[in-house]
């Protein structure tokens, strides 16, 4: 009995040894399980704030934009806010404050852009070149655009029709036709998201082209420096002359600034023009309190004679441009 007391003691002892293990082992998955709920809640909840702010943004953008279409009825109307100005259609930025969110929104008079169906080839080709492309490229880009519209087969030197398109991977043919919207510029060859859109800092063609323009002249009183710069016989002097006085009033006839275009006139003005256009887009973007990465939203709309606005294009999200050239 001597010799069995010690080997009793051993044995209760491993039992209780290996139920401490196993309380240890049910102690570490409990744990493992409760910081996984507590991190996959955690990403939840993350995840709903974000999406609240985005919303928010959302609609910040949506009021500023609200606001812009208002402006617009005031100014056809040869009125304004009481203690505002008009509002100005040369992508001039305004804010606006609701609550802790705000909203900066520019509009824009697409008479003051270049028409890629209706302006001469001259003015898209100086404005392609001027976005600082090589020759080859502008050349390829300009051509194409060129072909991508017209009614034939018959491609210029640089530029492509069906016979190209049908080659890519996933093919298809030449519109030939006009375009409808300017995102469309993407299917033409030679016309990258870059291109088009921009990046590191530096504008893209969408900030300045149309297809809604209605005319085959460039509005002075909308049109931004980088249109300007593409009218023929147009000076980096002459651009900043131009904008410099727009910004105190509004050119009413083109004589008031024959000063400014001096004897290149003459080669200036079968270009351009001081008549503004029904069709605005609106670039509004949303903040928050933090102010920091905005929801962007662009919009055409055209300024029907019974005070309404048909949405001629829409984009939600959309990338636009700061004042710094930066993108949001």
């Amino acid at each position: 009995m001597k010799r069995t007391v010690p080997f009793v003691k051993v044995i209760i002892g491993s039992r209780r040894g290996i139920a401490l293990l196993t309380v240890l082992w049910v102690l570490a998955i409990l744990m493992v399980i409760v910081f996984s709920f507590s991190f996959a809640t955690r990403t939840e909840i993350q995840a709903t704030l974000s999406f609240k702010e985005g919303l928010e943004k959302k609609f910040l953008a949506e009021a500023g934009m609200e606001r812009a279409i208002l402006e617009l009825f005031y100014r056809k109307q040869n009125l304004s806010l009481e203690g505002s100005d008009p509002w100005k259609t040369d992508g001039t930025a305004y804010s606006g404050q609701l609550g802790e969110g705000s909203y900066t929104v520019k509009v824009f008079d697409e008479s003051g852009k270049v028409d890629i169906n209706s302006h001469p080839e001259v003015i898209l080709r100086n404005l392609v070149a001027n976005l600082g492309l090589e020759e080859e490229t502008v050349n390829t880009i300009v051509d194409s655009i060129l072909d991508w519209k017209d009614a034939d087969d018959f491609h210029r030197l640089q530029g492509a029709e069906s016979d190209y398109y049908q080659s890519l991977a996933n093919p298809y043919k030449a519109k030939n036709a006009p375009f409808e919207t300017v995102e469309e510029l993407l299917l033409v060859k030679g016309v990258t998201p870059r291109i088009l859109y921009g990046g590191d800092k530096k504008k893209g063609l969408i900030h300045f082209i149309t297809v809604q323009g209605k005319s085959n002249k460039v509005n002075l009183n909308a049109a931004p420096r980088e249109v300007l710069l593409a009218v023929p016989g147009m000076t980096v002097a002459m651009a900043e002359g131009i904008l410099i006085y727009r910004q105190e009033q509004e050119i009413k006839n083109i004589q008031e600034i024959m000063g400014i275009l001096g004897d290149q006139q003459a080669l200036i003005l079968p270009f351009v023009t001081v008549a503004s256009s029904t069709t605005f887009t609106i670039e509004s973007m949303g903040f928050t309190k933090s102010k920091q990465a905005g929801y962007g939203l662009r919009a055409t709309i055209s300024l029907t004679g019974d005070n309404k606005s048909p949405c001629l294009y829409f984009k939600s999200p959309a990338l636009l441009m700061e004042k710094d050239g930066s993108s949001e």
